[in-house]
């Protein structure tokens, strides 16, 4: 027979390890080795059972002191042989898992290896919870901006009303399963290990319908479209989700409906742009307001008229910031800005007196009335001297 390995080196612990180390290193390996994560790997349960037993001695104080000073010899008789094993059963078992794993418990084990296994025999008696549902909404940024009620319609399954969501034809009644005994699991033991899985005979349910409603099978649910008002809160953003408590399919027999979650898409606009909470406008402005200097009227979301001064000599790209102007904040009373950023228009479509004036004031312009314009050429007709000059004007500078 071969001897058992260290305790310690099993958990991967220092000797000095606390118990919040003993406890990190056993969910961590007991998550890693359990049999049913690896059903295709033969040493698993060994392992499995190995990490168990280490824990089971170290974790107790009293079994831990002889372990320290006599080895495994110290805690032989002790229930030192692991889970399963030295006088400690199944619900021993449970109860040092629990110990390790808290709270969180029921969330591992039970999404890992289904409710009932995580149950610890408790099961989970009782009709299921209805599926979640998912529905598309489409709303304008106004409607974003502002909030909104909508009436929407959601096929889903719902309480039958032959039977008020029984299942049993009326008349009739809701029996506790024979199979297990309402529990809504049943158990084989295997070795090591005592399997539960959900009852063949009532689903889990715990309850047997004797005489199924023939309106919905014995379902206790049928298909159909529900009706729901919904508020859509102001500052909603294009991709957000609602979820509706308890607005989901109906569940089995009577059981609680699920959520429904509403996923939202904001429309784009034919003057605004978007930016969470801040908005952008683009705006024309006449080439003799942007010169002159002088006033543009800007909407705004809310449907106000807002004045925006245009300083003398504005160009193209020039952006002006409205403070609060900007989209409602989701669940908050503040609003974003709105910038506004103009664009200047060139005339087109021109008479003779119009073209005659254009005329007469490009004759009567200097460059100092067009800087851009000048820098720019200046810089253009240094890049062409450049070009004129080749490699030897290049080896002439250097």
């Amino acid at each position: 027979m071969s001897t058992p390995r260290d305790y310690y080196d099993v958990l991967g612990v220092d000797r000095t390890a606390d118990e919040a180390a003993l406890k990190s290193a056993y969910r961590k390996l007991a998550m890693q080795y359990h049999p049913d994560r690896n059903p295709d790997c033969a040493d698993s349960e060994a392992k499995f059972k190995e990490v168990n037993e280490a824990y089971a001695v170290l974790s107790d104080a009293q079994k831990r002191a002889a372990y320290d000073r006599f080895g495994h010899a110290g805690v032989n008789g002790m229930g030192g042989g692991g889970a399963g094993a030295g006088g400690q059963g199944f619900h021993d078992f449970e109860d040092l898992v629990r110990s390790a794993f808290g709270s969180n418990f029921d969330d591992l084990f039970g999404d890992l290896f289904g409710r009932a296994a995580a149950g610890g025999g408790r099961g989970r008696s009782g009709p299921g919870r209805g599926a979640d549902l998912r529905y598309d909404i489409e709303i304008d940024l106004g409607a974003a901006f502002a909030g909104k009620q909508v009436e929407i319609n959601v096929p889903s399954a719902n309480p039958c009303d032959a039977c008020d969501g029984s299942g049993a034809e009326p008349g009739s009644s809701v029996e506790t399963c024979p199979s297990c005994d309402g529990v809504g699991i049943v158990r084989t033991s295997q070795g090591f290990f005592t399997m539960q899985r959900t009852c063949p005979t009532c689903g889990g349910q715990g309850r047997y319908v004797s005489e199924p409603c023939r309106k919905c099978d014995g379902q206790g649910r049928v298909r159909a479209t529900r009706k729901l008002s919904v508020k859509i809160p102001a500052g909603v953003e294009d991709g957000t989700r609602i979820r509706l408590a308890g607005e989901g399919e109906a569940g089995v027999r009577g059981g609680p409906r699920g959520d429904l979650y509403l996923f939202v898409t904001v429309q784009g606009h034919e003057i605004f742009e978007r930016d969470g909470p801040d908005l952008y406008c683009r705006a024309p402005v006449p080439m003799t307001t942007a010169a002159l200097g002088g006033e543009i009227e800007i909407p705004t979301i809310d449907g106000e008229k807002v004045k925006v001064k245009v300083q003398e000599g504005s160009q193209t790209g020039k952006r002006m910031r409205l403070r609060g102007k900007g989209m409602s904040r989701l669940r908050s009373p503040q609003r974003g800005d709105m910038y506004v950023e103009i664009f200047v228009e060139t005339p087109t479509r021109l008479n003779p007196r119009q073209r005659e004036l254009l005329q007469e004031l490009a004759a009567e312009q200097g460059e100092d009335c067009h800087p851009e314009h000048k820098n720019f050429f200046e810089r253009a007709k240094r890049f062409w001297d450049g070009l004129a000059e080749g490699p030897a004007g290049d080896d002439a500078r250097r």
